[in-house]
């Protein structure tokens, strides 16, 4: 398959996205094992590594750094800004949402430092600071551009308003949000906004939160996985979507590939504007995400996927309360 556009840069397909290392879904992994995955998607061809201020409240984009930076005119770079860890009373790291400009561009300053480089590819906003206007947030962030130290501005879990107020502002290269089959908010307004706009839309949580891509034992979720807030995982509403899997697990075998393969082409089938990056902590999980490029799927089978796995079969919000306050998405 070949690459694709993120605003100026020609990436492969399939990026990967980092949080998984040291944020979310449980412990972090070791060091070791974060070097082990990086280095292999580097070697496996991937040029697109997608990282945050907020995962591990710095330790991702360490990580990022220290294993990447040697090899850095080989891939694109991409951070976020806007969400960090703040010590609270008892010195603890709480997420906060601030996306007041100098904030943005501290929060940039210490990013350059973490990543070890000069120059950020692609630097998104990764929620909108709804205190403050979007056209003073991009404002900074075309600043930062203008110095030189980040190259393109992207959006993370915004509306189709939105990303047109802050187009109007500086050119935006990329949005991002969640978009998988089981995730279609995207489709409501945000592809075509992208599409009309020329602008790359990164897919993140494109297997479903693992859901697509094998059965998951919600009771086993470690204590600090983030999922066990989130109302599809509820046991109730993960006994409901579990019986989606048996039909989508044999089309997955009638087309010949994995159930994961079978989302991420999906999603590479979608539109050629769509640019997924699951994320993994596995060099094994990795080599099979990236062998959805390898999957052809037929205007029937899309029909069939699309008729099985949907957002409106799903039970369960993607959000708690408090996440949905927190997102700028359209909503069905």
């Amino acid at each position: 398959m070949p690459p694709r556009q993120l605003g100026p840069f020609s990436v492969g397909p399939i990026g990967l996205g980092c949080m998984n290392l040291c944020h979310a879904y449980g412990q972090p992994v070791s060091e070791p094992q974060a070097e082990r995955l990086l280095r292999a998607a580097l070697d496996a061809g991937v040029t697109h590594f997608d990282t945050a201020a907020l995962y591990g409240f710095g330790a991702s984009e360490t990580l990022v750094g220290k294993y990447l930076s040697p090899h850095r005119s080989r891939l694109t770079l991409a951070s976020k800004c806007g969400m960090t860890g703040v010590p609270n009373a008892q010195g603890v790291k709480v997420r906060v949402i601030d996306g007041r400009p100098a904030t943005l561009k501290a929060t940039c300053e210490a990013a350059l430092q973490r990543l070890r480089t000069d120059v950020i590819d692609l630097y998104y906003l990764h929620r909108w600071d709804k205190q403050v206007p979007i056209e003073d947030s991009v404002g900074a962030l075309a600043d930062l551009v203008r110095e030189g130290k980040i190259r393109a501005i992207g959006l993370s879990e915004v509306s189709a308003p939105t990303l047109r107020r802050a187009h109007a502002v500086h050119p935006i290269a990329a949005l991002q949000t969640e978009y998988s089959l089981w995730t279609r908010n995207p489709e409501i307004a945000v592809l075509d906004a992208c599409r009309e706009l020329g602008v790359a839309f990164v897919a993140f949580s494109p297997l479903g939160r693992g859901f697509l891509s094998g059965p998951l034992d919600v009771t086993a979720f470690d204590a600090q996985d983030i999922r066990r807030a989130m109302p599809r995982f509820a046991p109730d509403a993960h006994a409901h979507n579990q019986a989606l899997w048996p039909a989508y697990r044999a089309l997955a075998d009638e087309v010949g590939c994995t159930p994961a393969q079978l989302a991420l082409a999906w999603l590479l089938h979608r539109a050629p504007h769509i640019l997924p990056i699951p994320g993994t902590t596995q060099v094994a999980h990795l080599h099979d995400n990236l062998g959805a490029v390898d999957v052809h799927l037929s205007d029937a089978v899309m029909q069939r996927l699309e008729g099985l796995m949907h957002d409106r079969l799903v039970q369960g919000s993607r959000y708690n309360a408090q996440g949905n306050r927190e997102v700028d998405t359209e909503t069905a």
